[in-house]
């Protein structure tokens, strides 16, 4: 990453937002909407998160269009927000009321004259593998996540892109659009507060190479299976058994996939049960014959979404197992996944055949490595850990595992946080 040694720019606001997914978007409008100035940083080139490479979340199971597009329409209209994406904190100086936060941004290589006409992406001639679809298909150097990302233009993937050797998108866009001479800049922002929303990342699944992932295509991790279900996804949401592209007769779903493990992630992440819940009925919707097997340690359903864990209960194609899965294989003889868990209620090691095994990994906090003159404080698993004194204002998963719906609710308190401390508040 090329850092410039002088600053390209320099900013001031009320109030900084480090991370545009769910937690980051509400915490900047719910601050701004009451007449502060926000400036909403984000590393990658499009906002949403983990929540928009969902299918459906909890607790309406609605598609993360329906909340996002409202609140990139709120984040649209509010000139009192300054979105600045492809930004990486490098440092943070300061105190509450008073902070000084250096920015790298990375080029798009994509300017605001894009219309997303789509006209450069058939004559790119390189690819790459498509992050945003955990690598399950590619796109062209020059890409958009999907038909709703924000910002609404393209941006280039320099570890692909062949540059002003190629140039191909430049010839054909009618809007002067691409500028492949483009470069980082160095921002400073003074701000009075700093939210944290920095969200979380999917467990490794490569480190479960005893569960079958990396060694058959038909082992996926739980995002993964999101977007294999999601309408804008690499199947346009027809749920398939990969690398055979056949229909889902029998799937089972593995919890605590390298959670509540010492050699891996020692906590539970709490919502990966209900969210193995929901996938299930993904399944149900398309093969309403298929058989689904869910094998668990303990069960977690919090709150009002226990009712969903009862209702999930009752359908007698979903069936649950008390027991640690051991290891994920192929049988010799026909080449099915066979799924080998001890029954903890029987005493019994059983082995079951499958076609498909979906890994319930857990979240991880995806804090940065920054440098600072006051350090935030993280607990053991490297989750932030709030705090008043130093002036950390944390939301969203980076602070612990949660689901949307707390999510957003944890955002309004840390917007109300965030306003005390711009007021001057200890």
């Amino acid at each position: 990453m090329e850092i410039h040694s002088h600053i390209d720019e320099q900013l001031e606001t009320d109030l900084l937002v480090i991370g545009a997914g769910i937690a980051g978007i509400s915490t900047a409008l719910e601050t701004a909407e009451t007449g502060f100035k926000v400036i909403l940083l984000e590393k990658e080139p499009f906002v949403g998160g983990r929540v928009s490479q969902l299918n459906q979340y909890f607790p309406k199971l609605c598609p993360p269009s329906c909340g996002l597009e409202i609140n990139v329409r709120r984040l649209k209209d509010n000139t009192n927000i300054e979105l600045i994406t492809l930004c990486e904190v490098t440092n943070i100086e300061g105190s509450p009321g008073s902070f000084t936060v250096t920015v790298n941004q990375k080029a798009r290589f994509v300017n605001n004259r894009c219309t997303t006409c789509g006209d450069c992406v058939p004559v790119c001639p390189v690819e790459r593998d498509n992050s945003f679809n955990f690598n399950i298909n590619k796109t062209k150097a020059i890409y958009i996540n999907h038909e709703n990302a924000y910002p609404q233009k393209y941006a280039i993937d320099p570890n692909v892109c062949l540059g002003e050797t190629c140039s191909e998108c430049v010839k054909v866009c009618k809007y002067a659009a691409i500028d492949l001479q483009q470069s980082s800049r160095q921002i400073q922002i003074k701000t009075k507060s700093i939210v944290w929303a920095t969200g979380w990342n999917p467990y490794d699944a490569n480190k479960l190479e005893y569960l079958g992932y990396g060694k058959y295509p038909e082992v996926i991790s739980n995002m993964m299976f999101e977007r294999y279900s999601a309408p804008n996804g690499p199947t346009k949401g027809k749920i398939i058994v990969p690398g055979t592209n056949k229909e889902v007769d029998k799937i089972a779903f593995v919890q605590c996939a390298g959670s509540r493990d010492e050699l891996h992630l020692e906590y539970c992440s709490s919502i990966c049960c209900l969210a193995s819940m929901k996938q299930a009925q993904y399944v149900r919707e398309q093969y309403p014959n298929a058989e689904i097997h869910i094998f668990y340690i303990d069960l977690r359903a919090q709150g009002l979404l226990e009712d969903f864990y009862t209702k999930t209960k009752l359908d007698d194609k979903i069936y649950f197992h008390r027991g640690k899965v051991a290891k994920v294989f192929k049988n010799g003889t026909d080449g099915q996944l066979v799924v080998e868990a001890e029954n903890t209620l029987e005493g019994k090691l059983h082995q079951m055949k499958f076609d498909m095994v979906v890994l319930a990994t857990g979240m991880q906090p995806n804090v940065p490595e920054i440098g600072v003159q006051v350090n935030p404080v993280f607990d053991e698993n490297g989750f932030l850990i709030p705090d008043n004194e130093l002036g950390y204002i944390g939301c969203g998963v980076c602070t612990g595992p949660k689901e949307v719906a707390t999510v957003v609710q944890e955002s309004t308190g840390a917007a109300l946080k965030a306003i005390h401390q711009i007021k001057g508040g200890k």
